[in-house]
């Protein structure tokens, strides 16, 4: 890294426990808070940035299991994967009746 592409520069110390505290500084320019996600970007150059996690950008790692098992079942049994039905439509709204869901809605306050 060239000194003319370098903005800050901060250490710490990796702890017996692989462990370290964010400086002071860094937390400012990332506005960290306690328990916020990091993400480390490990560039071509063996460089490591360093990047907030936005609440819009977590994964949930249950749905990120189950994406990669469909994958996986889908590559290993396309024999299995089918037309979606207009009958299967029907019975879902049959089974709704007057239920109106928002796909697009938080499940809870608590989601929002």
């Amino acid at each position: 890294m060239t000194a003319a592409a370098v903005t800050l520069v901060a250490e710490s110390t990796l702890t017996d426990r692989y462990q370290t505290t964010v400086p002071d500084p860094i937390r400012r320019v990332l506005k960290l808070g306690k328990r916020d996600r990091l993400r480390y970007c490990v560039q071509p150059d063996g460089a490591v940035a360093l990047e907030r996690v936005s609440p819009q950008d977590a994964q949930d790692p249950a749905l990120g299991e189950f994406l990669a098992f469909l994958s996986r079942d889908l590559q290993a049994h396309p024999d299995r994967l089918q037309a979606f039905d207009g009958r299967l439509r029907e019975r879902i709204q049959a089974l709704l009746g007057q239920v109106h869901v928002g796909l697009d809605k938080p499940l809870s306050p608590d989601d929002e």
